[in-house]
């Protein structure tokens, strides 16, 4: 790892653009992505367990449960249609949020996540 000049490492210095904290994203989305975020957040906290978490990874909000399960993020420009691309679901706004399939892929997730032994708890 590279050192500046004043001896922190370059990990230590959190990069400008990078929210700290998941509502710190939110707050910086404008109207309707970031009523649709809080939404989608919701539901995908209502799919996991108590135990996960809440992270910023790649500058986008996660749940993780020992690894990232789920990213979710707004796009201005991606999210016109209800699109998938390489590992993504783009959803449109003004359509409203398709609350059972997210649910539905948040746990088919969590069961990859956890293995087969947490299959029938779900």
């Amino acid at each position: 790892m590279r050192k500046s000049k004043s001896g922190d490492t370059q990990q230590d210095k959190p990069a400008s653009n990078v929210p700290a904290s998941v509502d710190e994203y939110i707050a910086g989305i404008e109207e309707p992505a970031g009523s649709m975020l809080v939404r989608m957040r919701a539901l995908i906290r209502s799919s996991l367990p108590p135990e996960a978490t809440e992270v910023i990874s790649y500058r986008m909000p996660a749940f993780k449960l020992k690894k990232v399960l789920v990213w979710y993020a707004a796009f201005k420009d991606e999210l016109k249609g209800f699109e998938i691309a390489k590992g993504t679901i783009h959803f449109p706004l003004n359509k409203p949020l398709p609350a059972a399939l997210i649910k539905k892929i948040v746990k088919v997730r969590l069961q990859q996540a956890l293995g087969s032994k947490r299959l029938s708890a779900l």
